[in-house]
């Protein structure tokens, strides 16, 4: 796979590169919505789309999960744990103090504890400095 190729996708590759960067950046804040799988995304398209966006990104503050994520294929054990904990705290928030609907409340939950199952159990952990 060689980047930055000429393609007829290019333009939707940017397009949806720069979506999948704002629902990532929205993602660090909003239950339910993963940041970091979306985060990847957005390098991939960027990476076949335009060498200038996909330079930009991994120059941003999420830059260094994005080139941590990419070399080694897991996640350090005190940003899971972050990444946890803030899930945790945004998605008790979001039921007892911003929502009404118990339906809502329990999609927002259930999302929740998908996302911590799957970042906890699912996403590979570095637990050595690599």
């Amino acid at each position: 796979m060689k980047p930055y190729k000429p393609t007829p996708w290019k333009p939707i590759f940017i397009v949806l590169g720069c979506l999948t960067t704002t629902l990532g950046i929205v993602g660090i804040v909003v239950p339910g919505l993963p940041m970091t799988p979306l985060l990847l995304l957005s390098s991939w398209l960027f990476y076949r789309s335009s060498r200038k966006l996909h330079d930009a990104l991994h120059k941003s503050f999420l830059g260094k999960y994005i080139q941590d994520y990419e070399t080694h294929r897991s996640l350090r054990l005190r940003s899971k744990i972050v990444a946890i904990l803030m899930m945790t705290t945004m998605v008790i928030l979001s039921i007892t103090l911003f929502i009404s609907n118990p339906v809502v409340k329990w999609v927002v939950g259930i999302a929740g504890g998908i996302g911590f199952v799957v970042v906890a159990f699912v996403v590979p952990t570095r637990h050595s400095k690599q």
